[in-house]
């Protein structure tokens, strides 16, 4: 189980509305690298995970990736909010606009709605943990990506802190990795209980 505490975990207070950046920012949000899908991916593979540790990281990294999806969530709904219709159309946030007014929808910077397909659950546990190595790269890249589209320091700091946590996440996988690898390798022993007649035997000497 969670306790939730009602505060982001990192504080978001962005005073200059930036549609178009929104529309950018909103793939983090529902997009194929998103933090919804990294959550989803996370919460799902722990089931198929042989070591307690490997099935806590899941479950611990998976619940802040939805820490995470309420901080973007956070981000477009105040970059929306205050922009005028006029300011809207000239960022080029128009059609989203037209579709979801300044609501938070999954998707993409490209306007692809949020899909299962976006994540991987293959049931083994070192192929699940490699895919999660390869998405916590993936998601820093779109961190970088989207930091290198501003300067307004109250959209800049929540982005960093973000992708930090992407490389966070990168480094406990790869140990959870290991310690799945080594655990898999190891020869394991197995004493079969004697039959009840032999051991009936032994007490009868």
């Amino acid at each position: 189980m969670w306790s939730y505490d009602k505060i982001l975990q990192y504080p978001i207070k962005i005073k200059t509305p930036n549609p178009g950046l929104a529309t950018k920012i909103i793939s983090q949000y529902g997009g194929p690298d998103g933090e919804l899908a990294a959550s989803l991916r996370y919460l799902s593979q722990r089931f198929s995970m042989v070591t307690p540790e490997a099935i806590a990281t899941l479950n611990d990294i998976g619940t802040e990736e939805l820490a995470h999806l309420e901080m973007i969530g956070t981000m477009v709904h105040q970059l929306m909010k205050n922009a005028t219709v006029e300011e809207i159309e000239s960022s080029g946030a128009g059609a989203y606009y037209t579709d979801h007014g300044r609501g938070v929808y999954p998707q993409a910077a490209s306007g692809t709605p949020f899909t299962a397909a976006f994540l991987q659950v293959k049931g083994d546990p070192i192929v699940d943990l490699t895919e999660d190595l390869a998405a916590e790269q993936k998601a820093r890249g779109t961190y970088e990506w989207l930091i290198n589209q501003t300067d307004d320091p109250d959209v800049l700091e929540p982005l960093k802190f973000l992708r930090e946590r992407e490389v966070v996440h990168y480094q406990r996988f790869g140990e959870a990795l290991r310690k799945v690898q080594d655990y898999l390798q190891e020869p394991r022993l197995f004493i079969m209980p004697k039959p009840d007649f032999l051991r009936s035997n032994e007490l009868n000497r």
